[in-house]
């Protein structure tokens, strides 16, 4: 059959008489990776002079600090003394920084596959203190690109490649893409000062979560375990097997609330070392950050994309009986993504349609009372009438002490 097929074109140009003798000129754009050596990439994993934020994504505070990550580069290290005028201090790299969390004057963070311990006593002189390897072993890059393992890919050229092929020369365009593809970009979002060892808040996007002396990251299908009781040097004391599609991590209480694209999970960690599951509610196939308090969860799920289906709402689940949380509520959203809850009102980044305040002080009855928009959004921690939001366009921080509006104090904007 594949004989034939690969015929046909030849046919259709003997047929025009000629078309052999065209040449088609077909440009390709392609990304080649820039490597340091290992010796270099943990060298440079320190304070190093500003730079522009250009990719925000997941953000972790604590003190007057705000910890924001720019994806797949590193983290950028803000001032938050006066929220009406955040200034960017430093920049640590990490190369493939996608989550952080901080404890006290230590830092955690992955490097791609790797966990790396940051020591930050002096937030604007940061320190690399050591890495932990194969911790997120499923971060891979797309089309079976395979990472030098001497070496560590800090950076994408993007380069236009030109080519001049016979018209009609359909396999032969076929193996040039597929060739030139194998080059493609990852696959892959308090006190004076940081003291010895507060514990800060994190954003429901993350995949870190810090309760007292236990960090717990989960990957695509494992939930881990590590004893932070000395910071700069974590401990593995677990891992579990959890499901697939593991997204977000969330913790209360003494449970961790884990979010996946088929369900939320419920850990118990009144034995910090080993978290027991203790139940699951299952939805439709969609991505999931949740954030909870004593009687409720509150679930975002999104659709399109590498998170499947058509599901845009949030799910408002009862968790009295914690082996069996069962659906309470839902609410039709456009494009949800992160959530906060403080006290009685409830934030969702709800994407291109920006982000949405709510009165629930009966989660059976949600009441809309603002909508930000002309912002696509994608985190947030509501803390201390202080609102921080990550959109696409940049940091913004509101307002949020009278309940029935939301007063924007600053923008840290992306630079293009």
């Amino acid at each position: 059959m594949k004989k034939y097929l690969l015929l046909l074109p030849v046919l259709f140009c003997l047929v025009l008489q000629g078309c052999l003798k065209d040449k088609i000129i077909k440009t390709y754009s392609i990304l080649v990776p820039v490597y340091k050596s290992k010796t270099e990439v943990y060298a440079n994993i320190k304070s190093n002079i500003p730079r522009d934020i250009a990719s925000p994504g997941k953000l972790f505070i604590i003190g007057n600090y705000i910890f924001l990550n720019e994806i797949d580069k590193g983290v950028h290290v803000i001032d938050n003394s006066n929220p009406a005028n955040p200034m960017v201090k430093t920049f640590i790299d990490i190369p493939g920084n996608l989550d952080i969390a901080v404890k006290g004057n230590t830092l955690y963070a992955d490097l791609y596959g790797d966990l790396v311990v940051v020591d930050i006593a002096n937030p604007l002189d940061a320190k690399f203190v050591k890495y932990i390897p194969h911790v997120f072993p499923e971060r891979v890059y797309a089309n079976g690109f395979i990472s030098d393992s001497s070496r560590i890919i800090v950076d994408w050229i993007k380069k236009d490649t030109t080519v001049r092929v016979n018209n009609g020369g359909i396999y032969y365009d076929m193996l040039l893409i597929s060739s030139l593809s194998q080059t493609g970009g990852p696959r892959g979002p308090g006190s004076s000062g940081i003291g010895t060892g507060p514990v800060g808040i994190a954003g429901s996007m993350a995949r870190f979560s810090i309760v007292n002396e236990y960090l717990y990251t989960v990957n695509s299908s494992t939930l881990r375990s590590f004893n932070i009781a000395d910071t700069r040097n974590p401990v593995s004391t677990s891992t579990r097997q959890v499901g697939w599609n593991i997204e977000t991590i969330y913790p209360f209480s003494n449970k961790l609330f884990i979010g996946s694209m088929n369900g939320m999970f419920i850990f118990d960690i009144s034995n910090p070392a080993a978290p027991v599951a203790q139940g699951q509610f299952t939805h439709f196939r969609s991505c999931d950050p949740v954030v909870a308090d004593n009687n409720y969860a509150y679930v975002t799920l999104r659709g399109g994309t590498a998170c499947g289906g058509f599901t845009n709402q949030l799910d408002v689940v009862n968790i009295s009986n914690l082996q069996s949380p069962s659906l309470a509520k839902t609410y039709p959203l456009t494009n949800p993504h992160g959530l906060a809850k403080d006290n009685n009102l409830l934030f969702i980044c709800d994407g291109i349609d920006g982000l949405k305040m709510y009165d629930a002080t009966d989660p059976l009855n949600i009441l809309l009372k603002k909508t930000v928009t002309g912002i696509e959004t994608y985190d947030v921690i509501a803390w201390n009438n202080n609102l921080l939001v990550v959109a696409k366009d940049g940091l913004y921080q509101y307002d949020y002490s009278n309940p029935a509006t939301l007063v924007q104090k600053s923008k840290l904007a992306v630079k293009k």
